[in-house]
């Protein structure tokens, strides 16, 4: 069934053509040299991370007559389709690596924000063990959020407290996983 004509009084649906046939998608752009070699990239690390996952889980026990499934089953199923996403990624990567236009150099401003965070994800990993978790989660949250582009600080703040507050809360209140406690208990 078709649809009617459009009214000529309003125009066309939004989606058509003034003719009342549907428009065209646009096609997206091409990939470029740095998109695509990320993707093989990311690819050879999901390869790698795949043969290490299925080394551990070849090495646990096998399976008994009481559980025929046994602890290796869900491990090497995850390295399985890892394996086939990094092969993926890969062959991908090889075949659009040809036909990618160049890549523009990255402006200094997105290097210093990749360093920025990289500083406070080794200051989280130094900071847990002596501000405990709330403190230090706080400080990365906070951190991130402001060179990410968060446009208020004191709430970005005031988010990040209670989210990690939250986190804490449930992690270490009701679940009973424990959590690194600070000089404050927290």
């Amino acid at each position: 069934m078709s649809s009617p004509d459009p009214d000529p009084a309003t125009g066309p649906r939004p989606g058509e053509e003034p003719g009342g046939a549907p428009a065209a998608v646009a096609a997206d752009p091409p990939e470029d040299r740095r998109t695509v070699l990320g993707g093989g990239a990311l690819g050879l690390l999901l390869l790698v991370g795949a043969v290490l996952v299925l080394a551990e889980a070849a090495a646990l026990h096998a399976a008994t007559d009481a559980t025929p499934l046994g602890p290796a089953v869900f491990p090497a199923l995850v390295g399985a389709l890892m394996a086939v996403v990094g092969v993926a990624l890969v062959v991908r990567a090889a075949r659009r690596l040809g036909a990618a236009p160049s890549s523009e150099p990255i402006p200094l401003s997105r290097v210093l924000r990749l360093a920025g965070l990289l500083v406070l994800l080794v200051g989280f990993a130094v900071a847990l063990p002596l501000a405990g978790y709330v403190v230090s989660s706080t400080a990365l949250f906070t951190g991130a959020a402001l060179l990410l582009g968060a446009p208020r600080p004191w709430h970005t703040l005031a988010y990040g407290w209670t989210l990690v507050a939250v986190v804490y809360l449930v992690f270490d209140r009701l679940i009973g996983l424990t959590l690194p406690a600070g000089p404050w208990g927290f």
